[in-house]
């Protein structure tokens, strides 16, 4: 599989707005983007730090996965990003070495980017998104 560079982190956090100041005030970012993402009960929040992002994650719904993982393990690292070429392409090799998958293919993520997950028990305990610059952005 090709790797590009680590895409972002994603952090599970209740409230996003609660964080801007350490984000922001602390450590000096500039979130450069806030959306929701309706079909993932998710809203983000993102920061750019050198060539990788840092995407805070709030859920807008009970029902999210965000808000599953916060009530289970608390706010925290939620997942890692890498970058790739072709997400289904990454998608079929990881597959095929015999790779638990969350998505069968590329969907719609923030920022318009094509995403898909790997499951954690194939990769080592940490959820892997896998993703690339969406055809239509």
């Amino acid at each position: 599989m090709e790797l590009t560079h680590i895409e972002h982190l994603g952090i599970a956090v209740k409230s996003i707005d609660a964080c801007l100041p350490y984000y922001e005030g602390v450590l000096g970012l500039k979130c450069y983007n806030i959306e929701v993402v309706e079909d993932q009960k998710v809203k983000t929040a993102f920061f750019k730090v050198g060539q990788t992002k840092i995407e805070l994650l709030e859920p807008t719904s009970e029902e999210s996965t965000i808000a599953k993982f916060i009530e289970k393990r608390g706010e925290g690292i939620h997942h890692i990003a890498f970058a790739v070429p072709s997400v289904a392409d990454a998608l079929e090799e990881a597959a095929e070495k015999g790779v638990q998958l969350i998505d069968k293919a590329p969907r719609r993520g923030a920022e318009g980017l094509d995403i898909a997950f790997l499951h954690p028990k194939s990769t080592c305990g940490v959820l892997t998104e896998l993703c690339m610059e969406g055809e239509n952005k």
